[in-house]
């Protein structure tokens, strides 16, 4: 038996297979959003292919885009561009290749439609693929950004320019020095979770001013001053998030500030 096979999704049959751990369209308002946004950049090469297993089922998925639409603060033009890439919900189906695959995917894809390379950026802990993957299929480090992301591109003519980080953007926190600002995007399902409820603890427990920014296109996400580009909180100027957190998380940040 096959261990694995490879589908495509489509707007029409997003709601068959949802992403990141949610399927339910009617129960998830983040997969709805979701939805809207994958439907929106389809057209422009936006695409999403998962891993089933037979015995497993989804068991998981890259998602990747032309560089000029990625919603990462990174000047990629001519590169197909990694969002996100996750294999094996369940231990016994991590190791099988599975992420290796999906790379590969992706790559025949750029090559196909004759782009320069491929490129992605990573970072150790949650949410984001580490670096070794990558290395592991022919990927090298070409640029880097605080606290400890990097850039990391395959390409296919070494004499093309490497992508980079947009550096003029990254970490320009001035115009966000005053209480807590909330950037998210409909690109991470996971940027919707628990961001009414810090919020909500923001304004109620710590009275802090609050605002919230929603990325509603690639254009806005590529000028954050966070390498994740599709969520950040800033308080008073600093980051204090890269990337998603719960609400819970949030209080335990903002009382060591407080105490």
């Amino acid at each position: 038996m096959k261990e694995f096979n490879t589908v495509d999704l489509t707007p029409d049959n997003f709601a068959d297979y949802g992403v990141c751990g949610y399927k339910d369209i009617a129960k998830h308002k983040e997969l709805r959003a979701k939805l809207d946004w994958f439907t929106e950049y389809y057209p422009k090469g936006l695409r999403i292919k998962v891993i089933v297993s037979p015995t497993g089922g989804y068991q998981g998925m890259i998602e990747y885009i032309p560089g000029e639409y990625a919603h990462r603060p990174v000047i990629a033009r001519g590169f197909m561009f990694i969002h996100c890439i996750f294999a094996g919900f369940r231990n016994e189906f991590k190791g099988k290749g599975f992420a290796t695959a999906l790379i590969e995917e992706c790559i025949n894809d750029a090559k196909n439609q004759k782009m320069k390379g491929v490129s992605v950026v990573t970072r150790k802990g949650s949410f984001m693929a580490n670096s070794e993957i990558f290395i592991k299929n022919g990927f090298v480090i070409v640029d880097l950004s605080k606290p400890d992301f990097q850039l990391l591109v395959k390409k296919f003519n070494p004499g093309d320019l490497d992508p980079c980080f947009n550096k003029e953007v990254l970490n320009d926190l001035k115009k966000y020095d005053q209480g807590l600002t909330i950037f998210r995007s409909p690109q991470c399902p996971y940027t919707e979770k628990n961001v009414m409820a810090i919020m909500d603890t923001a304004k109620n427990k710590f009275k802090i001013k609050t605002q919230l920014i929603d990325l509603r296109d690639h254009l806005s996400a590529q000028s954050t001053p966070n390498p994740f580009g599709t969520f950040a909180l800033i308080y008073n100027g600093e980051i204090i998030s890269h990337h998603p957190i719960s609400n819970t998380r949030f209080e335990n940040i903002m009382t060591s500030f407080t105490n």
